[in-house]
């Protein structure tokens, strides 16, 4: 059995797959719960806290972009998106509500192992950081803490999702560098590839959202026409 770090809960309304999942996650060392809806979801998570959460697009009741949306609003929850709908536009909404990846089903419960553990490597609450305490970026007037996973404005933390915080810190750590699309999927995720490369340009804007006063002229992550993007701090 793989050493492995995490509690996951899979929100599921198909039984077979709920089921299949949850034994193939077990066996990997994971703790793996498995509820059927977006009621059941809200309910286990008001008593244990996970690490992470496989969450199904298509559910009776609140369908999965709107629970997405709503544990965003809450925090920082990692989350990876399932679908049968394999339509780039889904894949585009699921990332810009706040998912951290997005598996179109039917898939290999290996190809989810892989995310998975892709996601919680980014995850500060499951991850060792190799930053020492107080290690912190600052541009602008933002400070991005590399041990504590946080970015700040003066006092007033602002809330980044593994995947923000992971792409944020390339960024800073590439100042006046221009980085391409294909340069930062592999600095992001090494060796798995993001599902489909518009995923780059999706958390790119949500990040202008979180740093710029104005998205439309963007002052800290400008786009380089044909070339990729380029951080630019404060000098």
């Amino acid at each position: 059995m793989s050493e492995q770090t995490g509690r996951l809960l899979v929100v599921d309304d198909e039984p077979e797959l709920r089921a299949l999942l949850k034994r193939y996650l077990t066996e990997q060392g994971y703790q793996v719960e498995a509820v059927a809806d977006g009621t059941a979801m809200e309910r286990y998570l008001k008593k244990q806290p996970v690490d992470l959460i496989i969450l199904d697009l298509m559910m009776p009741g609140d369908d999965g972009l709107t629970l997405a949306r709503r544990l965003r609003q809450q925090g920082d929850q990692a989350i990876i998106m399932l679908s049968a709908r394999g339509d780039e536009v889904d894949k585009i909404v699921g990332l810009e509500v706040g998912a951290d990846d997005y598996l179109t089903k039917p898939f290999n419960p290996r190809e989810l192992l892989a995310r998975v553990r892709a996601v919680l490597r980014r995850s500060p609450q499951t991850q060792p950081t190799h930053a020492t305490p107080g290690e912190v970026i600052r541009f602008g007037p933002f400070e991005l803490n590399l041990y504590s996973h946080k970015l700040s404005r003066g006092q007033t933390d602002i809330p980044l999702t593994a995947g923000e915080f992971e792409l944020l810190r390339i960024f800073a750590q590439h100042p006046n560098s221009v980085l391409s699309r294909d340069r930062l999927l592999n600095l992001t995720k090494g060796y798995e590839r993001a599902p489909f490369d518009r995923s780059i340009d999706v958390r790119v804007n949500r990040l202008r959202r979180k740093i710029e006063t104005d998205v439309s002229e963007p002052h800290y992550l400008r786009t380089i026409w044909g070339a990729g993007y380029l951080f630019s701090p404060d000098t």
